[in-house]
């Protein structure tokens, strides 16, 4: 088995170029003449030289060894673990991590372990002749240019039939790769031919998915796990939650029941910062924020119920209705979800036919500047002292008021009843049907005009037609 790995580096990347000029000859070692050594001195007298018209030349051959190359290959297994373990159960697995890791002697044989292991990697350390060693005294000085964005790569949906890219996750670790959602968002438009597979895509490799992902049903939206990167949470658009494992395949690992997910599309999926890793939320326009451990998917650990009327507050907070825009110079498509990047440099972008735009913007964009800390803390300060005075002045303002207001009120108290919920709603209720009336009066009104209106037209048209009988 033949293993291969494609380094691609910019030279813009390499650092800078040594630059080599002349200057001034230095001493660094003068040794003066012995006197001792003239008595050794012997004078040779005739000497012969001989001498020819061509230049000499020598030739010189070294047979070095042969290096010898092989292809190997190692599969690992899952091993060292007690008979009574299950590596394929997590719960076993996290329960019996925990046991010895509160063991004693578990601390001091990592503490030697990874003092060899510092030693073996300490032996593949290379000289850096570009280091900065002062990194931290003071940033770099940013050349001023106009903010910008240059394409990257772009990754296309390789299925005939394109769909939307719904939604987009970075890698944890490194940002090497982009875990995209495609679906259909068109209600009632996607046909049987229709695929519903989302990928991962390799940074390095546009033209081809790095892994497929086979959901149930189209994926709406796709987050990676912050602590563990090989696992993933997806929520489908019939509302089940899927979770998988890349190192298993692209097949799910667990998918939720028909009867405990969401009713409608599942528009946000987001990570739980807890201990183990394994929860997540998950948000539908149905009104629902359910919470799940993908340990176990057949049913919600707890599930939050929102006022349906404010379910536009969720999907925009959660981007799940990204608007609609006229392309600039991103793609000629109009976009439907956006994903920075950890570190700041690149963007992912997400169009209505399933490509994905991968930006890398200027450095003055994702760059910290010289004093830009100071500036902005500068400027936060200058705007609290500006808000604590105006607040100050509003304080006044309204003692102020207060004043006048009890001063006219000390000689007349007009005490008011509280209206009853009868009487609220009687009057309501009076109100709105007086306003139907008035409005069902305005357009008999206004039918009758223009009945009027047509009469007069028709009997003006009849006097001025000069072939009527008379």
């Amino acid at each position: 088995m033949e293993i291969v790995y494609v380094y691609v580096k910019k030279r813009s990347e390499f650092g800078r170029q040594c630059n080599f000029s002349d200057r001034q000859a230095e001493t660094n070692v003068d040794i003066q003449p012995d006197p001792s050594q003239a008595k050794n001195f012997i004078e040779r007298d005739p000497i012969d030289a001989a001498i020819q018209c061509a230049s000499d030349m020598s030739e010189h051959e070294v047979n070095t060894e042969r290096f010898e190359m092989e292809n190997e290959g190692v599969n690992h297994l899952e091993g060292g673990w007690p008979k009574d373990v299950n590596p394929l159960e997590m719960e076993q697995t996290i329960r019996f991590r925990k046991k010895v890791e509160k063991d004693e002697n578990y601390v001091n044989t990592i503490i030697q372990l990874g003092s060899l292991m510092e030693h073996c990697i300490k032996q593949n350390n290379a000289i850096n002749i570009y280091e900065e060693y002062f990194d931290d005294e003071e940033t770099a000085d940013v050349a001023d240019e106009p903010p910008s964005a240059k394409t990257i790569n772009v990754f296309r949906d390789p299925n005939l039939i394109k769909r939307t890219a719904t939604h987009l996750s970075w890698h944890p670790d490194g940002s090497k790769k982009l875990a995209v959602a495609y679906s259909s968002l068109e209600f009632q438009r996607s046909s049987k031919d229709m695929s519903y597979e989302s990928y991962i895509w390799d940074l390095e490799n546009p033209n081809k998915p790095d892994l497929v992902l086979r959901p149930s049903s189209p994926l709406m939206s796709l987050e990676y796990n912050p602590k563990d990167s090989h696992i993933l949470v997806g929520g489908c658009y019939n509302g089940q939650i899927a979770y998988w494992d890349t190192r298993k395949g692209g097949q799910p690992v667990e998918l939720s029941t028909v009867e405990f997910s969401h009713r409608d599309p599942v528009y946000g999926m987001i990570w739980l910062q807890s201990k183990t890793g394994t929860d997540c939320f998950s948000a539908s326009t149905d009104g629902q924020v359910l919470w799940w451990d993908i340990r176990k998917l057949t049913e919600p650990t707890e599930t939050l119920v929102m006022d349906i009327s404010r379910k536009g507050v969720l999907e925009n907070a959660l981007g799940a209705i990204a608007l609609e825009f006229e392309p600039t110079m991103v793609c000629d498509e109009p976009l439907f979800s956006l994903r920075l990047q950890d570190n700041g440099r690149f963007i992912g972008c997400g169009s209505k036919l399933g490509t994905v735009t991968l930006l890398e913007v200027s450095s003055g964009l994702c760059t910290l500047q010289r004093n830009e800390k100071n500036l902005a803390t500068a400027m936060f300060e200058r705007e609290t002292k500006r808000e604590k005075i105006l607040e100050a002045r509003h304080r006044e303002m309204r003692l102020k008021e207060r004043t006048k207001a009890e001063g006219k009120e000390e000689d007349v108290k007009v005490e008011t009843e509280e209206e009853k919920p009868e009487e609220l709603l009687a009057r309501v209720q009076k109100e709105f049907f007086e306003i139907i009336e008035a409005e069902i009066r305005r357009k008999e009104r206004a039918a009758k005009l223009s009945k009027a209106q047509e009469k007069e037209v028709t009997d003006e048209n009849e006097d001025e037609d000069p072939y009527k009988e008379e």
